[in-house]
Order: C-alpha cells, then sequence, then structure tokens
C-alpha cells in the first residue's frame, strides 16, 4: 500500500501544527513564568529598600543613643565633681564650726575670768583710795 504525497504532506503539516500549538502554549507558559518572576524581584527589590531605610534608621537611632550616652556620662562627671566640692565645703564649714566653738569657749572663759575680777577688785588691783576722801 502505498500512501500518497498529499497524505504524507497532510501527516507532517498535522505533526507541524501540533508543534506550533505546543510551542506557543510553552511559550505563553515561559511569559506567565517570567513575569511572576519579575513581579517577585519588584517585591524582593522592595523589600530591601526597605530594608535598608529600616538599617539606616536604626544606625541613626543607635548614634542617637551614644550621643545621649555620652552626654549622661558627662553629666555624671560633673555632678562627681560638684558633689566633691559640696563635701570640701561642708568639711571647711565643719572646721571653721569647730575653730568658732573654740573661740566662743576660749570667750566664754576669759568673760568668766573678767567678771570674776570685776567682782572683787580688792584682790585684784588693791585699795584704791577714794579722791573725795583723801583731799
Amino acid at each position: 500500500m502505498r500512501v500518497s504525497k498529499d497524505a504524507v504532506f497532510a501527516v507532517v503539516a498535522g505533526e507541524v501544527r501540533n508543534l506550533a500549538q505546543r510551542s506557543a502554549q510553552a511559550a505563553r507558559e515561559i511569559k506567565s513564568l517570567i513575569e511572576d518572576s519579575v513581579g517577585k524581584v519588584d517585591v524582593g527589590s522592595a523589600l530591601v529598600e526597605s530594608a535598608g531605610e529600616t538599617m539606616a534608621e536604626i544606625v541613626s537611632a543607635v548614634t542617637r543613643v551614644t550621643d545621649i550616652m555620652g552626654e549622661i556620662a558627662s553629666a555624671s562627671d560633673e555632678q562627681s565633681r560638684g558633689i566633691d566640692q559640696v563635701g570640701l565645703a561642708v568639711a571647711e564649714m565643719d572646721r571653721v564650726t569647730q575653730q568658732n566653738a573654740a573661740l566662743v569657749e576660749e570667750s566664754a572663759a576669759a568673760a568668766a575670768a573678767l567678771e570674776e575680777a570685776g567682782q572683787s577688785p580688792d584682790r585684784s588691783c588693791g585699795s584704791v583710795p577714794d579722791s573725795a576722801t583723801a583731799a
């Protein structure tokens, strides 16, 4: 049995048509996959950009915290020096107070001695003649 050229051509043309249809379908699927991939890359790029911005914000916040901690340390040092000066001033006030207390005690003793001397003039100065009776 002999197959005609037209029949062979029809079979080959049918296979070419089927192959073309499958190629077209595969091309559509590839296009869809590429579009999906591009969309995912766009989303990924946006996420990376957002992550970069977040990291920049974190770095900025850490820098601010570091600056604040430096200011706190400086203020603490200044307060410590101020407290030391207050301590020195209190010690000086204590020394002056003790010195004043000693002077008060000395003054009280001197006043008591003067009072005692003033109450008995005969003992300390002797007898002084009255100018009215001596003349």
